[in-house]
């Protein structure tokens, strides 16, 4: 005989309920649970603290006051973490006229008629874990990230940094499946070409 599973229990429903029966303190438990989660969320897509600290607060006050709309499809954190990706989105292409963005096109690996890569790319995986770089590494990657274009930072960090789903991210940006697929690839092999070139250079000096 096969059980079945019972009811998803999202871990958040007591703050949920709370939310809904407008607590008078709910909106500090909210805070308290997922301030500092928001915050460091909307700081890896707009790279400047004004920026995600407005953007934190825009999605908890946002989240807090449209809690009825959460229809528990997703966890409640979920559904928070598309709401401040958003509002960190906003923010930073806001700023887009006025930053200097790189050319995608570029630094990506020239690819040939078949769509494959045509220019070999060194194999830097092994050196990764090597604890003299490790600092280093972190900056190199931090300021890849930040090189790219604010519509393929946002889908890199939402994917691969907290772990959304690719239809999370479509919602959430109002683009297609097809296109969240195509940002995050093309941002991995951005900031794996940028790793790659530091790795070579420090090997050379090595």
């Amino acid at each position: 005989m096969t059980v079945s599973p019972g009811p998803r229990v999202d871990v958040d429903a007591d703050l949920v309920d709370a939310l809904r029966r407008e607590d008078p303190e709910a909106a500090e438990q909210l805070v308290e649970r997922f301030g500092d989660r928001v915050y460091r969320l909307a700081m890896r897509i707009t790279g400047l603290n004004e920026d995600a600290e407005e953007a934190a607060q825009d999605a908890l006050w946002t989240a807090a006051r449209k809690i009825h709309s959460f229809k528990g499809e997703s966890a409640f954190g979920s559904w928070l973490y598309r709401i401040a990706a958003n509002a960190a989105y906003q923010k930073l292409r806001t700023r887009r006229a006025k930053s200097k963005e790189i050319a995608l096109e570029d630094v990506l690996p020239t690819l040939d008629d078949d769509g494959r890569h045509f220019e070999p790319m060194a194999d830097w995986s092994s050196r990764v874990d090597e604890q003299a770089l490790t600092g280093e590494l972190r900056d190199v990657l931090e300021r890849a990230i930040d090189g790219l274009p604010p519509d393929y930072r946002t889908a890199l960090v939402m994917h691969d940094v907290e772990g959304l789903s690719n239809p999370d991210i479509a919602e959430t940006l109002g683009i297609s499946l097809p296109a969240v697929k195509s940002r995050v690839h093309r941002s991995r092999l951005f900031v794996r070409k940028q790793l790659a070139e530091y790795l070579g250079s420090d090997g050379s000096s090595s």
